[in-house]
């Protein structure tokens, strides 16, 4: 049995956490430094636990997710218990690439990431059109 050509692999953990850091890369001042400082999880499937405190009955459905208090919300005065996270989740995202067919996975994780920090940042659907051609 021969091995895949390399563009039949289907992309790794390792490639959507390095697709995410250059996602993260591109944003324009003042969001780049900031964005840099929350923390990337990827997994191939949201656990279980996290699927139920969100409602959700079917992991392929969640893509990504903030994790953390919205800069709108933080105060100076509190103490910070946990860091901020944003998880990506490869199967889904992949499974959301392969159905679609029409963009790359580069754009794709793009978008998740740029959807995910918009909850962090607090940003309006214009503010995310302005950095995320994805709307257009």
């Amino acid at each position: 049995m021969t091995n895949p050509a390399p563009a039949s692999i289907a992309p790794s953990l390792a490639l959507i956490e390095q697709l995410a850091h250059e996602a993260i890369s591109t944003l324009p001042m003042p969001f780049r430094d900031p964005a840099a400082h929350i923390r990337l999880r990827i997994e191939d499937f949201p656990g279980d636990e996290m699927l139920e405190e969100l409602g959700i009955d079917d992991a392929f459905d969640l893509t990504g997710l903030y994790d953390g208090i919205p800069l709108t919300e933080k105060s100076t005065a509190e103490q910070i218990t946990r860091p901020d996270v944003i998880w990506l989740f490869r199967r889904p995202i992949l499974d959301e690439w392969a159905e679609r067919g029409d963009i790359s996975i580069q754009d794709l994780v793009t978008h998740v990431v740029i959807h995910e920090l918009a909850h962090h940042f607090g940003w309006t659907d214009d503010q995310i059109a302005a950095i995320d051609r994805w709307w257009e």
